[in-house]
């Protein structure tokens, strides 16, 4: 990547028609939450796919949420008495079995309601390790939004609630276009994003952000 972040695959669930139902990874370097912060919530891609004769445009959507990840030092207040840990065997999309082994491990937060699986290492103690820091994350995420409703309505009258059930932006295929609904951004660089460049973007989104903190 251009940035030099360091990313790592935490889990992934494969769909039965080709790509990935869900993929959580681990992103690591300099300012990476800061440049990233505003990209939770669901975006909508418009294109023609090669297989329509048509050439009518289609609409499908990827949700995102982004999670900073607990460092060893932050109480996250998590007691091991809270958490259910159930195994099973990993398989892959078609029911194709990873292996023979009950690997796969699925962590459940019980006061929160919070689940997390992971089958993508052979090692248990691997896929266990993955899910608690994924868990963690969102346990940690999901206090934080408690707190902040308890405080104010400061982060839904900024850039977007972060909700991800929010359509944040639209990226249009024919007409390289990408439009940011939160902020009323539309530019012709779809193929630029595509390949890593969200600059211009993230820009204008922290920009806007820090704007409304100081009217705030």
């Amino acid at each position: 990547n251009k940035k030099g972040w360091v990313v790592e695959t935490i889990s992934t669930t494969e769909s039965e028609r080709g790509g990935y139902k869900e993929y959580v990874m681990s992103l690591s370097g300099q300012n990476v939450y800061r440049f990233l912060q505003f990209e939770g919530g669901t975006h909508r891609v418009q294109r023609v796919p090669v297989t329509e004769a048509s050439g009518r445009l289609h609409t499908s959507a990827a949700t995102v949420a982004i999670l900073l990840e607990p460092t060893d030092d932050d109480d996250v207040g998590i007691d091991e008495k809270d958490l259910k840990i159930d195994t099973f065997r990993a398989s892959g999309a078609g029911g194709q079995h990873v292996n023979v082994t009950d690997s796969a491990v699925r962590i459940t937060h019980i006061p929160t309601g919070v689940v997390v699986a992971c089958q993508d290492e052979r090692s248990q103690h691997k896929n266990k390790d993955k899910a608690m820091r994924v868990l963690k994350a969102k346990v940690a995420e999901k206090k934080r939004i408690e707190e902040e409703k308890k405080r104010s309505k400061e982060r839904a009258s900024q850039v977007g609630t972060g909700d991800r059930s929010e359509r944040i932006r639209t990226y249009n295929y024919p007409q390289n276009r990408i439009s940011d609904h939160r902020i009323n951004l539309t530019v012709y660089n779809l193929d630029l994003v595509m390949e890593g460049d969200l600059d211009e973007i993230e820009t204008a989104l922290i920009s806007f952000y820090y704007q409304e903190k100081l009217k705030s």
